[in-house]
């Protein structure tokens, strides 16, 4: 089972996923959290491009870079551990590609989305939990989360973004999850950590175990 976690900036999706990453382990599950860009061994190479806010990249330099991560991570790390028949929770996948670059700098989104299938060589979530937040709220906690870690440089490239950018992201990824209704899940981020969670825990049950 794969399981995607998508959302704009200070969503509190890597919140949410920690939380149920030790909520699984502790029912005995083998689980395998990583995210992207950076889940692999070129990735976190990558990683380092991509979000440090010092690099001025073209959309299409950012995109082929974020393909790169994408491919690498899926052959390495993501397949690898599914064929194991763990599960597998990453923190972004391809979604974000179109939704960031697509609806977000203005890249064709259906040929984003031909480049990703190659990218991942057809493999998708099984669920996607979508974390929808203002996007004036969530900048608001990611660059405060930057500045008390000493990040607002190393990974600041998309907070530095206008809030304009981040509106776009938001619609994007609404307007994404509706061609795919069956696998994204909408999560309300916009409330206290305990009831983001609440609704984390409560869809995974529901489709993931069936209860």
């Amino acid at each position: 089972m794969f399981i995607s976690f998508e959302g704009t900036e200070g969503s509190g999706k890597s919140t949410a996923l920690d939380l149920l990453c030790a909520e699984l382990g502790n029912r005995g599950g083998s689980v395998l959290r990583t995210r992207e860009p950076g889940g692999s061994g070129l990735g976190k190479s990558l990683r380092a491009l991509l979000l440090d806010a010092r690099h001025e990249v073209a959309p299409e330099a950012e995109l082929f870079l974020y393909l790169a991560d994408r491919a690498q991570h899926v052959r390495q790390v993501i397949r690898p551990a599914l064929a194991q028949g763990r599960l597998v929770l990453s923190d972004r996948y391809a979604d974000s590609t179109i939704v960031y670059q697509g609806y977000g700098r203005g890249l064709p989104v259906d040929r984003l989305f031909e480049l990703n299938q190659m990218a991942v060589g057809g493999l998708w979530p099984d669920l996607t939990l979508l974390f929808d937040l203002d996007p004036a709220v969530g900048l608001a906690r990611a660059r405060a989360r930057n500045a008390e870690l000493g990040q607002e440089v190393s990974e600041g490239r998309f907070e530095a973004e206008t809030l304009a950018f981040h509106q776009r992201v938001r619609e994007g990824y609404l307007a994404w999850a509706g061609r795919f209704p069956e696998r994204f899940r909408l999560i309300n981020a916009g409330c206290s950590p305990e009831a983001v969670y609440a609704q984390v825990e409560s869809t995974v049950q529901a489709v993931v175990f069936k209860q």
